[in-house]
């Protein structure tokens, strides 16, 4: 491999663990100074969290809801044009039609919008003594994929229920924004994302708020990245935080082929399609 070629297969990851509020004005002011930060650290690409812009809660959905394009996504837009960077905006509420969705945009270092990605699978969760709560009360599910691709990798934006999305091994990284909670964090936030790097054999990289304890739904935090071979080398704490994962593609192709379970594929048997919605934009 090339010289040039090697530094093309490398860029630098960054995950942000933002505070969230209820003063909207001060999250996307926040977030705007976490994204310049990771970008004085190198960073190429920066993921932001579930509901940035909002508290999560079916409560507080209807309140913070812009369209899209809104103030929240102008924000993004900005910062990833002044910063030069690919800007994964975590998800913030979008009103459309009527309807409410979970919604995750993705900007270019030129600020223009790649996608939109509507999250599929709603959260809905009733442990008896420990937590419920229905995303599906208030919100509506999207109807399609969403995957973008940059000058180094090919991104699969999602969230954690979704599935993944992975046909013949073209996806090299899966990002969820997600707000895992205090019952489930601990006991399956880690568990999925080392299982989906090694199952599509992908970097994987979450981002979470940081933890409150005084809101109406504590988010676990511990956002990460994994690598391929299912390694977490990257991870939070509970508090506010950017986190640094120096993405290694050439590492990732070496791991596919080590273990070729994409060439393994039994198309006698069964067979993997994809369905381009109109919220799927390549670049």
């Amino acid at each position: 491999m090339s010289t040039l070629a090697k530094a093309m297969s490398k860029f630098r990851l960054a995950v942000v663990q933002l505070q969230v509020t209820s003063v909207k004005a001060d999250n996307l002011s926040r977030a705007r100074r976490l994204v310049k930060e990771a970008a004085g650290q190198g960073s190429r690409v920066v993921l932001l969290p579930e509901c940035f812009n909002s508290p999560y809660g079916t409560c507080f959905f209807s309140e913070y809801a812009e369209r899209i394009p809104g103030e929240s996504t102008q924000v993004l837009s900005e910062a990833a044009k002044e910063n030069k960077v690919y800007l994964v905006g975590g998800s913030i509420p979008e009103e459309d039609g009527g309807k409410l969705y979970n919604s995750c945009t993705v900007f270019g270092p030129d600020g223009e919008l790649i996608l939109k990605h509507r999250k599929i699978h709603l959260f809905d969760i009733d442990v008896p003594g420990k937590i419920r709560f229905q995303e599906s009360e208030t919100l509506s599910p999207g109807n399609s994929l969403s995957m973008f691709q940059t000058l180094c990798f090919l991104c699969n934006s999602s969230a954690m229920s979704d599935e993944t999305w992975h046909p013949l091994g073209c996806c090299q990284l899966l990002v969820y924004p997600g707000a895992f909670n205090m019952t489930t964090g601990p006991a399956h936030w880690e568990l999925l994302q080392r299982g989906r790097a090694i199952d599509n054999q992908v970097y994987v990289a979450t981002a979470s708020p940081a933890r409150d304890e005084t809101s109406s739904y504590v988010a676990w935090g511990h956002s990460t990245v994994v690598n391929p071979w299912g390694e977490v080398i990257s991870k939070a704490g509970p508090e506010e935080a950017v986190i640094y994962a120096d993405i290694d593609l050439q590492y990732l192709a070496d791991i596919r082929q080590q273990i070729p379970i994409t060439a393994q594929r039994r198309d006698d048997i069964y067979a993997v399609t994809s369905v381009q919605g109109a919220e799927r934009r390549d670049v």
